[in-house]
């Protein structure tokens, strides 16, 4: 039996593949904003970042009370409790679409419902089909796991839809599942009826089941409608996720959501009896949040989210507006999320190499601190440094490496 003859201690592959690019550029690189100017971050869709959005008492008071009873400091079933699952189904169900307890599984906020989504469903060596430009937490997720993140195009001259031909010249004999995003983020879209059932029937001729992102499925503006994925399908199986975070402006709380649709029974005992095994490896989310949510989910006052959603839709107008009197920037109003994409000219800031280079030279001049595109397609990062595979330069006047991320919950009124 051979021994060690010295330390040899490595990170393992998943770690060294688990890159998060928001993360680590918000984190890591040393940005010095200009003195005198407080720094402005527009970084991360945090709402409660600057202290204008905040949740309602009714919120408060339901964890209050969770706390005060005493009944949710012990363990609770690595899925959730049964009242609180059974909370999620009623909030979540519709005439159209009918959602059970059982369906139900409770995670450490809607980051840890995709990390599960993809750990159940696909092993090493097999590809998810992601949204470029889309939410860098996909990549890491799937990438740290051994699987590859193939990216389909997101199309800005048709309101950010999915390029369905690109959708299906991606999948292959490989392909475990397709994640779709809506609303957007960050491309603040909306899908109309027609296109979600589009993608579904390409989902429906290769089989492929379909993670269904809808973090922001209340936050939608004025005249523009949510459509859950689904209640759309009769036949693809569904892995929904969704949380707290946004709607009720508490993503510290870590409260999120898998809903399983599967109407035809699709997926196999395995696929359930995975999702339970890996709620257990964390043995769950935060039994006092679990405590509050049938209150939350119940006795928040419509008033609250209407109010939330004017304040954001203001907000991105007037982010809009004033972005659009300059010259060399293209702003693209959104229909729902937290954020705005904003095309810059680089012919018109010679200066300038790319989005990262622009974003750092808005934080040592002006204390504004957006994020660069790079960080939404397919990326090399090395010492926080990212270098684009200019993907897109055949398809887009300009790629993605010229915009910016722009989060507009922080504007003040």
């Amino acid at each position: 039996m051979s021994k060690h003859d010295e330390w040899r201690i490595r990170a393992s592959a998943m770690a060294r593949k688990s890159d998060n690019p928001i993360r680590q550029l918000v984190e890591g690189l040393k940005l010095e904003p200009h003195p005198g100017k407080p720094m402005i971050a527009l970084s991360i869709g945090d709402p409660t970042i600057f202290g204008n959005l905040k949740p309602p008492s009714e919120v408060l008071d339901a964890l209050i009370e969770s706390v005060s009873s005493q009944r949710y400091n012990g363990y609770a079933p690595s899925a959730g409790h049964e009242e609180a699952r059974a909370a999620v189904a009623n909030y979540s169900s519709h005439s159209d679409l009918q959602i059970k307890p059982k369906d139900v599984i409770l995670c450490s906020g809607c980051s840890s419902a995709l990390d599960i989504c993809v750990a159940v469903i696909a092993d090493p060596g097999k590809n998810i089909l992601i949204p470029s430009p889309g939410f860098p937490l996909y990549k890491t997720l799937i990438e740290g796991l051994g699987i590859e993140a193939r990216y389909y195009k997101l199309q800005e001259k048709f309101d950010w839809e999915i390029d369905l031909k690109d959708l299906e010249r991606n999948i292959d004999e490989s392909t475990a599942a397709i994640i779709v995003n809506n609303p957007s983020n960050p491309c603040g879209s909306v899908y109309s009826k027609e296109h979600l059932i589009s993608i579904l029937e390409i989902a429906k001729k290769y089989h492929l089941p379909i993670i269904a992102d809808e973090i922001y499925e209340h936050l939608v503006f004025e005249g523009e409608k949510f459509i859950p994925m689904a209640s759309l399908s009769d036949e693809v199986p569904i892995l929904s996720c969704s949380g707290l975070t946004k709607r009720f402006l508490i993503p510290g709380w870590r409260m999120g959501w898998v809903i399983i649709h599967d109407k035809n029974e699709i997926f196999d005992k395995q696929i359930r009896g995975g999702l339970q095994k890996l709620t257990q490896r964390t043995i769950g989310s935060s039994t006092l949040i679990q405590g509050a949510l049938p209150h939350i989910l119940s006795k928040t006052p419509e008033k609250f989210y209407t109010d939330t959603i004017s304040v954001i839709q203001r907000n991105a107008q007037l982010v809009y507006k004033n972005l659009s009197q300059i010259e060399g920037l293209k702003p693209i109003m959104p229909r729902g999320a937290m954020y705005m994409m904003v095309r810059i000219d680089l012919d018109k800031f010679p200066s300038f190499n790319n989005g990262l280079d622009f974003v750092t030279k808005l934080v040592s001049e002006e204390s504004c601190f957006c994020l660069p595109g790079e960080v939404s397609i397919d990326y090399i990062n090395t010492n926080l440094f990212i270098k684009v595979r200019n993907i897109y330069s055949n398809y887009f006047p300009l790629t993605f490496s010229n915009y910016l991320f722009y989060s507009h919950t922080a504007i003040y009124y």
